[in-house]
C-alpha cells in the first residue's frame, strides 16, 4: 500500500484553502463588501452598498465559450455513453464554471445500485488532495460532501487508490473497494503550472481590487448625486429677527418670498456651483479598462457602448486575448474530462484498465466563436475549395467543429 498523507491533513490543507475560494464565490455572487478608506465616507451614508458584477462576467464569458462536445476515439469503452447518462450538459457547464471561479474543482466517481458510474460536481471549497503533476490525477483526495444548515461537515470523504471511504455524522464508516487504479476523485484544473499545480482562478487579485475601488467611485458618485440634484443655495444678509424657513421646503420650493431687512436692503440669494457627474463616469471608465485588460474582455462587455453593432469578424478580433485563453482552457479541461470517463469506465467494468488504453480519446470542443450568416458563406467556400485540392478531408465533424452546426444525420 501506498505511503498516504491521511484524512486528518488534507481537512486541515482544505480548511487553509476554503476561506479563499469563498471570497472568490463572493466576488462572484456579487456579495463581496466594500473597503472604505477611514473616515471618508460620512456615516450617514455608508448604507449605500452597490454592487458590481464585473467578476462574475469575466467567469461567465469565458464559460459560456467552452462547450465540451464529446470524445472522438475509444469506441469499445464506451465513454459518451457515461457522459450522457450522467446529464452531461449541466455536468460540464458546473464543473467549468466552478474552476474559473476557485481555479480547480473536483469531479467525484461512484457507483449507483446498479454499479453504473454517477458523476458529481464539487467545488474547490469543499475538497481538496495530493496532486500527481504527471498525470494530474490524485494520489489521495478528501471531500466534504453535505453539511449542516451551519456549514458544518456531515458527510465527509477520503479516497484512495484501494478504496472510498465514507464518513456519515453519528454513523459507522462505509469502506467500497475501488476498481480503478486511482482515487475517484478527479480534479478540473484551470491555468495549472509547476509552482500551483491546482491551477489559477478567473478571479484575480487584480480583478477583486480593481472591482472594490469601481464600488467605491460608484458609492462617491451616489453620494454626489444628492448635491447634483438638488444644489446648495445661501442668502446673504438675512435678517437675524426674520423666520426661519424649513431647509428643505426652501430647496424643492419652485418659488420662495424673502422679505427685506430692517434696513430695508434686499438679502442676497445665491447658489453654490453645481455637483459635476462627469469625473466620477470617466474614473469609472478608466478602471473598467483596466479591467477589460487584465480579463480579456472589451468596454462594449462590461456595460460601455463604444461603437455600433459589430460584424462576427470585429468580435472575433477584438476578443483575441480571450479566444487564446479559451483555448488554452480547453486543452487542461479537456485532461480532466478524459481522466473522469478512464475512472468511471474502470467503475463501470470493475476493471483496472491502464490510462494508456485511452491515450486515442480526444475532446471534441464547439466553436469558442459561433460564425454568422457572413462568416459562414466565407467558411463553406474555404471548405469547398479545400476537399477539392484533398477529397474528403474536411468531413462532418471537422465541419462542426469549425461552424457549430450539426448535420442533419449527426
Amino acid at each position: 500500500m501506498a505511503e498516504y498523507k491521511g484524512m486528518e491533513y488534507l481537512r486541515a490543507k482544505l480548511k487553509c484553502k476554503r476561506r479563499r475560494v469563498q471570497v472568490r464565490y463572493d466576488h462572484y455572487h456579487m456579495k463581496n463588501k466594500i473597503a472604505d478608506f477611514g473616515k471618508m465616507i460620512p456615516p450617514d451614508y455608508r448604507w449605500i452598498t452597490p454592487v458590481l458584477g464585473w467578476c462574475a462576467k469575466a467567469v461567465d464569458v469565458l464559460a459560456d465559450r467552452i462547450v465540451f462536445d464529446g470524445f472522438d476515439g475509444g469506441g469499445e469503452f464506451r465513454v459518451n455513453e457515461i457522459l450522457t447518462e450522467n446529464n452531461s450538459d449541466v455536468l460540464f457547464d458546473s464543473a467549468v464554471i466552478s474552476a474559473l471561479i476557485s481555479s480547480c474543482c473536483f469531479i467525484y466517481i461512484s457507483a449507483d445500485g446498479d454499479g453504473y458510474p454517477r458523476l458529481q460536481v464539487i467545488d474547490g471549497g469543499s475538497a481538496t488532495g495530493i496532486i500527481d503533476p504527471i498525470t494530474n490525477m490524485l494520489r489521495e483526495g478528501y471531500a466534504v460532501l453535505d453539511t449542516d444548515d451551519r456549514g458544518k461537515p456531515t458527510i465527509e470523504a477520503y479516497f484512495t487508490a484501494e478504496q472510498t471511504e465514507i464518513y456519515r455524522k453519528g454513523e459507522d464508516v462505509q469502506i467500497y473497494e475501488n476498481p480503478a487504479p486511482y482515487p475517484l476523485l478527479v480534479p478540473m484544473i484551470y491555468r495549472p503550472d509547476p509552482v500551483r499545480p491546482f491551477g489559477h482562478s478567473r478571479i484575480t487579485r487584480a480583478c477583486m481590487e480593481l472591482v472594490q475601488e469601481a464600488l467605491r467611485t460608484l458609492r462617491r458618485s451616489e453620494i454626489s448625486a444628492e448635491f447634483y440634484s438638488f444644489p446648495q443655495k445661501y442668502i446673504l444678509g438675512l435678517s437675524d429677527s426674520a423666520e426661519q424657513m424649513d431647509k428643505w421646503g426652501a430647496t424643492m420650493s419652485s418659488m420662495l418670498a424673502v422679505t427685506r431687512d430692517d434696513d430695508g436692503n434686499n438679502p442676497t440669494v445665491g447658489q453654490f456651483q453645481q455637483q459635476s457627474m462627469t469625473p466620477y463616469s470617466e474614473q469609472l471608465k478608466s478602471i473598467a479598462s483596466l479591467f477589460a485588460g487584465e480579463t480579456g474582455l472589451t468596454l462594449d462587455d462590461l456595460g460601455f457602448a463604444t461603437s455600433n453593432p459589430s460584424s462576427y469578424d470585429a468580435i472575433r478580433a477584438s476578443h483575441e486575448n480571450l479566444r487564446l485563453t479559451a483555448r488554452k482552457a480547453q486543452r487542461t479541461f479537456g485532461t480532466g474530462f478524459l481522466n473522469v470517463v478512464y475512472l468511471a469506465a474502470c467503475v463501470r467494468d470493475k476493471a483496472a484498465y491502464t490510462r494508456y488504453a485511452f491515450a486515442g480519446l480526444t475532446p471534441r470542443w464547439l466553436p469558442i466563436f459561433e460564425p454568422d450568416a457572413a462568416a459562414l458563406a466565407g467558411v463553406g467556400d474555404a471548405i469547398l475549395k479545400i476537399n477539392q485540392a484533398a477529397p474528403n478531408y474536411l468531413g462532418e465533424k471537422n465541419i462542426r467543429r469549425l461552424t457549430g452546426m450539426e448535420g442533419e444525420n449527426g
